[in-house]
């Protein structure tokens, strides 16, 4: 059928659309070869081509049509990850080293200027450190470890008279329970200077005190004393070592190690009231 047949057509048809109109005309200017059954890869590209710019640029049908292809949106190359606070700190010292080496070996005024400005930098960052970290525990008792252990004039002194009168409550019961074991030697100098703190303790505190020679000389601290046979290996002591004090647990029946050497009464007291009342850990 000619175009001229296909356009009086038309007009003799007034309710036939110009859309219907314009598909007659787009199957009549379709490519010969698709016509004649062609199927090759070419020919259709050139054919979808030439309606694209017959509806794109010829007929310019606007926002009815796709005629741009959207473009892809360009991938987004990985973002290698920020350092981590540990890389940060040891690429600061590794820097530290460098500048405080490069200053010695080659000790220029440009290369000891570089490593003093460095050095002084990483300074004031250490006391901004320290200043939150003080600011922190002010504000948190939790973090506060002066409210266990004070370290000021006047909280040691209430602490260590709380601290006293505590020791001094368990040290009243103390006896009902536990004895000492006390080891001396007569050739011992240090024995004439701890015999008489054991023995003032133990009067004070009315603890049982059970005096043994390593050498079977006497002791004018506790006249009733007996000759050691196997003692300290039962219990596990350094054999060697005097004077040893050691605690009995008459309940448990196990000995418990105080201490070897001099000790002042007061440190005397302390560890018998810390092995006795205090698990490891619960008093630092």
């Amino acid at each position: 059928m000619q175009p001229m047949a296909i356009e009086r057509r038309s007009q003799s048809y007034p309710r036939l659309s110009r859309t219907i109109f314009a598909i007659a005309i787009c199957i009549k200017c379709a490519s010969p070869q698709l016509a004649l059954g062609q199927t090759a890869d070419k020919p259709v590209a050139e054919s979808t081509a030439s309606s694209d710019v017959f509806y794109c640029q010829n007929r310019k049908l606007g926002y009815w049509f796709y005629c741009e292809k959207p473009k892809a949106a360009p991938k987004a190359e990985p973002q290698a990850p920020p350092p981590n606070a540990v890389s940060r700190l040891d690429a600061i010292t590794a820097e530290l080293r460098e500048l405080k080496a490069r200053a010695i070996l080659e000790p220029t005024n440009e290369n000891v200027t570089a490593y003093v400005r460095f050095q002084r930098a990483q300074l004031d960052r250490a006391s901004l450190f320290s200043d939150v970290w003080q600011r922190a525990i002010w504000q948190d008792p939790d973090l506060d470890y002066t409210l266990q252990r004070p370290v000021s004039t006047l909280g040691k002194r209430q602490w260590q008279d709380a601290r006293t009168s505590e020791r001094n409550n368990v040290m009243q019961n103390l006896g009902r329970r536990y004895g000492l074991f006390y080891f001396f030697a007569q050739s011992c100098g240090a024995c004439e200077v701890m015999s008489p703190i054991v023995q003032s303790v133990a009067g004070s505190w009315s603890i049982t005190v059970r005096a043994i020679s390593t050498d079977g000389g006497p002791s004018r601290h506790f006249p009733n004393y007996t000759v050691e046979t196997t003692q300290r290996s039962k219990m596990g002591l350094e054999p060697k070592v005097t004077p040893a004090v050691v605690l009995w647990d008459a309940e448990l029946r196990r000995a418990i190690p105080i201490g070897y050497g001099v000790m002042s009464a007061d440190e005397l007291l302390d560890r018998i009231y810390l092995l006795t009342t205090k698990e490891a850990g619960r008093d630092f």
